[in-house]
């Protein structure tokens, strides 16, 4: 049986094809698919062109499950029907990236499952499906732990003079910018949240410094605190897929262990390699 499996954001999409019979794995990337951004006609000519080119044999898989950030229940039903016109596939499954999260993540145990890069999310895994969801709400009214949020409260610290002397000075020359580029690039221009997150690795490179750790480590204490917390299961593990928990493990694990959380904390790149045990199996 061959199964496709899709890990789609809303820049790449990562495909993996799955050939049990021939104990095989292939892999490619296409542009991200995100159905509340483009039409039927958009996103079938994406899987054939850009999918059907990378991985010829995708048209004949017999199952095929797609996990995409931001796939809400109402837009379910359309992704499986476009997917399934696209790939004549037997079987089509569509789901969140967060249950593609906590099935990568947990398999088929009980967990709390995260998503921790530009954006974050969360939610409590009963082994099977996403029984609850603190709503993230974007890095406006919540988002924390993400690399927007870290990114906002670190060029806000920065821009205040709040770090230590000469980091202001190295971080506008480091990026050519000024003080005033930072706020028009916030406020004025597309997508602040991805420029907010770009601060992340100069952040990373200055975590010898006290005063930018404790801003990471507060970061994710707001994660545990605002949205964790709501599921009032501290005994669970809590596991993360994304960039942020990854480059920034430590403080993570230092923020889940000061506010109760200190069970079995683990953090992965990209959650392909889970699915692909979760499917296979």
């Amino acid at each position: 049986m061959k199964i496709l499996i899709a890990d789609s954001g809303s820049t790449k999409t990562d495909w993996c094809l799955i050939d049990n019979t021939a104990n095989t794995t292939q892999t490619a990337a296409t542009q991200g698919i995100n159905p509340f951004y483009q039409s039927d006609a958009e996103i079938e000519n994406i899987i054939g062109t850009e999918l059907v080119y990378a991985l010829a044999d995708a048209k004949g898989a017999e199952k095929v499950f797609f996990y995409g950030a931001g796939l809400r229940p109402e837009m379910i039903g359309r992704m499986t029907v476009v997917l399934t016109n696209a790939l004549s596939a037997q079987y089509v499954e569509a789901a969140s990236d967060l249950l593609g999260a906590a099935r990568a993540l947990f398999q088929s145990e009980e967990g709390i499952a995260c998503i921790l890069g530009t954006g974050s999310n969360s939610g409590l895994y009963d082994g099977c499906r996403i029984t609850a969801n603190t709503p993230p709400l974007g890095f406006i009214l919540g988002d924390e732990g993400s690399g927007a949020v870290l990114g906002k409260l670190f060029l806000g610290a920065l821009c205040k003079g709040l770090m230590p002397e000469g980091l202001l000075e190295e971080y506008l020359e480091e990026t050519q910018q000024s003080v005033a580029d930072i706020i028009n690039a916030v406020y004025r221009k597309p997508l602040p949240n991805r420029y907010l997150a770009q601060t992340a690795k100069f952040i990373h490179r200055h975590l010898d410094i006290p005063e930018v750790e404790e801003i990471v480590t507060d970061n994710f204490r707001q994660f545990f605190s605002r949205n964790l917390m709501q599921y009032h299961r501290n005994d669970l593990p809590v596991r993360a897929i994304g960039s942020i928990a990854v480059h920034f493990e430590k403080q993570f694990k230092k923020a889940a262990k000061l506010e109760g959380f200190a069970q079995d904390i683990i953090t992965e790149q990209s959650p392909m390699q889970g699915l692909v045990k979760f499917h296979a199996e």
